[in-house]
């Protein structure tokens, strides 16, 4: 227990945190990696370079200090965090690394303002910051490698087949190299790849969403092949995985994880929004609600920048056609000739109203600017926040406007 000196001391340095957060959080991964370079095998490089990282832990740090006194507050975050940390197989061991290179770049950013009082709150908070994440963590370890079918680490996946999508997107279908059962899922969860390409130094790690219903012999992935442009490198795995890995190829694979799932307890409406390839685990879900709960409603809405990049179009309508229950409409920013759309441009809250049922839950997924347009819509709309679901590639960002 912290006492409440220890916590006064932690919370009056939440402005400073405001301010000065994402410089202190990109001077600890660089020192961290600078000593412990065998972690460049765990985390997101590019991520690292386009500073999302720094940005997203900066956050974390911000949240777990303004609400030291209060931790229970912050559990659904330190979940999400856990479940990706357990994904990507950091363990206990990592958490002094982790505490010595953090405490370090505080010192160095604040220099002076950081006194021995500082110094000592934080490491006393975050020994126990620390404690609450091996904590849960242990216990996500646990169930993932108990599970029928369950394992622990990484195990090996054999291609079974590799389908194009879409100029962009293609999906993987992974069987277990093992022959033995593989473990079930919630739609709208990940699982996560471990490859090294040729040439690179280092393993590479990246999530993907569970684009099909829970219950198969298989996995599938659905992988947008990410092209350099605006400042942003190419995707080394997306790459890689379109380029080089062919049906028989082996991956490594972390049991699924994720907290971004559909509530399967709730007998509202459903509506479905993804725009690009964020359809992987919108797919899942409404796969699940045809086969699981065909008395909901549910309406499928997707954006893409036009029919050549429409991923399952053919698919989705044969559902269509086959449930009674289900909807689907489709936005194109720049459509081409012969394609047909249902709205041209973006997806807005008056076409939104139109098609969509304000009582419904909402889920969305897809590119962030996409993410805060359909995010502003539902709030225009009147949704309630509880109502209001949607999932992050990568490190979370905001949705709200600053």
């Amino acid at each position: 227990m912290l006492s409440q000196q220890t916590i006064e001391i932690i919370k009056s340095t939440v402005p400073v945190l405001e301010v000065h957060g994402q410089t202190i959080t990109s001077v600890f991964y660089k020192r961290m990696f600078e000593a412990h370079p065998e972690l460049l095998h765990i985390f997101n490089q590019a991520n690292q370079r386009q500073g999302k990282q720094s940005t997203a832990l900066a956050g974390a740090v911000y949240a777990a200090a303004a609400n030291i006194d209060q931790l229970e507050n912050i559990l659904p975050v330190v979940k999400q965090i856990a479940q990706k940390h357990r994904a990507l197989q950091i363990k206990p061991e990592h958490y002094p690394i982790v505490g010595e290179n953090l405490l370090a770049a505080i010192k160095e950013v604040l220099g002076e303002a950081a006194t021995p009082e500082i110094m000592e709150a934080w490491r006393q908070a975050y020994g126990v910051i620390a404690d609450v994440f091996i904590s849960i963590e242990a216990e996500m370890y646990k169930e993932a490698e108990e599970a029928k079918g369950g394992w622990s680490g990484y195990r090996a996946f054999v291609v079974e087949r590799k389908v194009k999508e879409s100029e962009v997107i293609t999906s993987f279908y992974l069987k277990p190299q093992d022959g033995g059962e593989i473990t079930s899922y919630l739609p709208g969860q990940y699982i996560t790849l471990r490859v090294q390409p040729e040439g690179s130094a280092y393993t590479h790690i990246r999530h993907y969403s569970l684009s099909a219903a829970p219950g198969g012999k298989v996995y599938r992935i659905s992988v947008r092949r990410e092209e350099a442009g605006e400042g942003k490198p190419a995707g080394v795995v997306s790459n890689y995985l379109h380029d080089q890995v062919l049906e028989g190829s082996v991956v490594d694979v972390s049991a699924p994880a994720g907290v971004f799932t559909l509530d399967q307890q709730r007998n509202t409406p459903v509506v479905l929004i993804s725009g690009g390839v964020g359809l992987t685990p919108m797919v899942s879900m409404l796969e699940t609600l045809l086969k699981e709960q065909p008395h909901r409603k549910v309406t499928y809405i997707h954006a893409a920048e036009n029919g050549s990049y429409h991923a399952m179009k053919l698919y989705i309508e044969e559902l269509e056609a086959e449930h009674e229950q289900m909807s689907s409409y489709t936005c194109y920013k720049n459509p081409l000739e012969g394609d047909s759309c249902h709205q041209t441009g973006y997806i807005d809250e008056t076409w939104l109203r139109q098609i969509a049922d304000p009582g419904a839950d909402f889920y969305f997924c897809g590119p962030v600017p996409f993410m805060r347009t359909v995010y502003a819509a539902l709030n225009q709309m009147g949704v309630p926040e509880d109502r209001i679901h949607y999932e992050f590639f990568g490190p979370a960002a905001q949705l709200q406007e600053a």
